[in-house]
């Protein structure tokens, strides 16, 4: 969960924006410019000594990794503030062997924690509670792997404390981000992976992001690693106070920029909220194995999720598609060369097969918004005239939603599954500019991107979507918003949020499936 540690509030619409690490560094460079010396790293401990206080009011014992960098130096200030706001709690610092070559706000703060009587431990102390406290201030932000070698600290002893803060069996507060991630992708750099779980339940994780929110807090590793995310700008954001006026590298999507669900007006009918086609199902005639259950699922969640009308064409090559056998009533079948696909807001590929790649040189031409999923992402990566088609098809004002969870994403790129996940942010912008289209990367922090317009990150969802058949419910539930009127990012965007929020918000002793998070949809 996203708390703000500050008055500053999102403009409803355009989601929180997310700094890259180049960017929050010149920000940084400008507020430090416009205070007084050490004015800044001030601020920052003491922010992380109050919220530190907040999440560990009892704690006997407070233990602070600090690094060689300034994120070292923030923890050096939160223990100078921590030993005078709490006198009787042991305040214990790791030491940094080479202090002479501290930045100069770092070794203020050094000194300033030397003068406040801090402890000095060389490692965590054996015993922490579970009311006591970890502070993370080892890397912070801005870590590559091209500069590790040249910290100004023993490695060994740097990845050894960073061990110590991974498998802390008390709650953790990191400064920044989670020391080792990477915070434009939310990937842990290799030297820095966590190399065991740890013996115990993982403990409760905080972040406080100072200054700006980075994209890698809320995307891939990023959302364990840094657990419930906090965010201080230090004051800089202040009414008053001058500020630049950055280019995010992306936004953040949150209920009040992705869930406006405008009540519908009471002279209205079906056709206010447009139609839904869903193209999938492969029935076992195909290959001996039925899918028909996928596109059962993206049509039920249409439904649900309020399309005017549905209609479902299986591609089962019995053709058992009569009335008779339909669970819901109010979901029509359509034979696909009976429906009209011109008119309707198409989803096509959910449970598709093989034979789903007869279809899609018609769906490509014909549907004005379509969103392909699954089975049809994964014969347009096969074939070079429907890759074609599909990029072609913006130059027709035809709009498009892609949907793919990682590999598939791969399969479209040419490219593998790791490097996907090493840039979500990347490869769905690479997708969006290669067919001109707008792409709804899934997975943690699902990442929405359409061509020149910045990506975004979305806020919601947790690991009961893991599971068979929640992507055609999103797929679904997309074609269902779209169709009611509003752009393809749009759409996208709420989807993904509604999708995840229900997650989020699933009773806690309530069986989870997806037909019964397509249901919640209504």
């Amino acid at each position: 969960m996203l708390r703000i540690a500050s008055d500053t509030t999102p403009i409803n619409g355009t989601g929180w924006p997310l700094f890259d690490t180049a960017t929050t560094r010149q920000i940084e460079k400008d507020c430090a410019r416009q205070l007084p010396a050490h004015t800044l790293m001030q601020r920052a401990g003491l922010a992380v000594a109050r919220l530190a206080m907040a999440i560990a009011p009892h704690a006997r014992r407070i233990w602070i990794a600090c690094g060689p960098g300034n994120n070292g130096g923030d923890g050096f200030e939160a223990a100078a503030q921590l030993k005078t706001l709490r006198p009787f709690t042991q305040i214990l610092v790791s030491e940094v062997r080479d202090h002479q070559n501290l930045p100069a706000d770092a070794k203020a703060s050094w000194l300033r924690a030397r003068a406040a009587g801090v402890q000095w431990a060389e490692q965590c102390p054996e015993h922490m509670g579970a009311q006591d406290l970890c502070i993370d201030a080892l890397l912070g932000i801005g870590l590559q792997s091209k500069n590790t070698a040249k910290l100004n600290i023993d490695q060994r002893r740097l990845l050894q404390l960073l061990q110590q803060v991974q498998r802390s069996s008390c709650p953790v507060l990191c400064v920044d981000i989670a020391s080792g991630l990477n915070a434009d992708t939310g990937q842990y750099l290799p030297e820095f992976t966590p190399t065991a779980a740890p013996e115990h339940e993982p403990s409760p994780r905080h972040t406080l992001a100072l200054l700006t929110l980075q994209p890698g807090l809320f995307t891939a590793q990023g959302r364990d690693a840094c657990g419930q995310v906090w965010w201080d700008d230090l004051g800089c954001n202040a009414p008053g106070t001058p500020t630049p006026a950055p280019i995010p590298a992306a936004r953040l999507s949150t209920r009040t920029s992705a869930d406006s669900q405008p009540a519908r007006p009471h002279a209205s009918h079906k056709g206010s909220f447009g139609d839904v086609a869903i193209l999938g199902g492969e029935g076992l005639g195909h290959q001996g194995l039925s899918m028909t259950g996928a596109a059962w699922l993206a049509a039920l969640a249409a439904l649900y999720a309020g399309a005017g009308r549905v209609m479902l064409a299986l591609l089962d090559a019995e053709h058992r598609t009569d009335q008779a056998i339909a669970p819901w009533p109010e979901i029509m079948l359509r034979q696909p060369q009976a429906q009209d696909w011109h008119n309707a807001t198409v989803v096509c590929g959910c449970g598709g097969g093989q034979a789903i790649e007869t279809w899609l040189p018609t769906v490509l031409q014909q549907a004005p918004r379509l969103v392909l999923d699954a089975d049809a992402l994964n014969a347009i990566s096969q074939s070079a005239s429907l890759a074609r088609m599909l990029s072609s098809r913006a130059t027709r004002q035809q709009s498009t939603i892609l949907t793919p969870h990682p590999l598939e994403a791969a399969r479209l790129l040419q490219t593998d599954t790791q490097s996907v996940q090493a840039h979500r942010l990347r490869a769905a912008s690479a997708l969006a500019q290669q067919f001109q289209c707008t792409a709804l990367l899934k997975g943690s922090g699902t990442v929405i991107a359409s061509p020149a317009a910045t990506p975004w990150i979305n806020f919601s969802g947790n690991a009961l979507l893991a599971r068979g058949g929640t992507g055609d419910v999103l797929a679904g539930l997309t074609g269902a918003i779209w169709a009611a009127g509003c752009t393809a990012e749009q759409a996208a965007v709420q989807a993904a949020f509604r999708h995840g929020r229900l997650a989020d918000e699933w009773p806690a002793h309530t069986p989870f499936s997806a037909s019964a998070l397509a249901m919640r949809l209504g």
